[in-house]
């Protein structure tokens, strides 16, 4: 029989097996968060009281573009993966966990796009 409760044997529910992989993308994704963030603020703080052209100018530079486009993508990955750990836990109806969790997924493209939308824009210049 093993460790098996009788609920489980009844429901025939067993380890989803994602556990683990979800744990380390959230951990993987907060350590790569700490590195661009530090460099965006400091974009941030050079470009206090510049004027618009400066800052697309210096925004604009690939690396700039390319930190900007990790910061988006690793934020709103890390923040999807953590609310659905929240809606997961949190949420006991099904419904209302299923709709939650779809709102969460298309929050974060949506969000996520446009300001991935906004970063190539202003590298684009258009």
């Amino acid at each position: 029989m093993g460790m098996r409760t009788p609920l489980k044997n009844v429901r025939h529910l067993g380890s989803a097996k994602e556990g683990t992989i979800h744990w380390w993308h959230q951990k993987v994704t907060a350590v790569a968060l700490i590195p661009l963030f530090i460099v965006a603020i400091a974009y941030a703080v050079s470009l206090v009281g510049a004027d618009y052209e400066r800052v697309r100018d210096v925004l604009s530079h690939p690396f700039a573009t390319v930190v900007l486009l990790l910061l988006i993508g690793v934020t709103f990955y890390h923040f999807k993966i953590g609310m659905q750990v929240v809606i997961e836990d949190y949420i006991h109806t099904e419904i209302t966990k299923m709709v939650l969790l779809l709102l969460n997924s298309f929050f974060c493209a949506v969000v996520g796009l446009a300001a991935a939308l906004a970063v190539l824009k202003l590298a684009f210049g258009g």
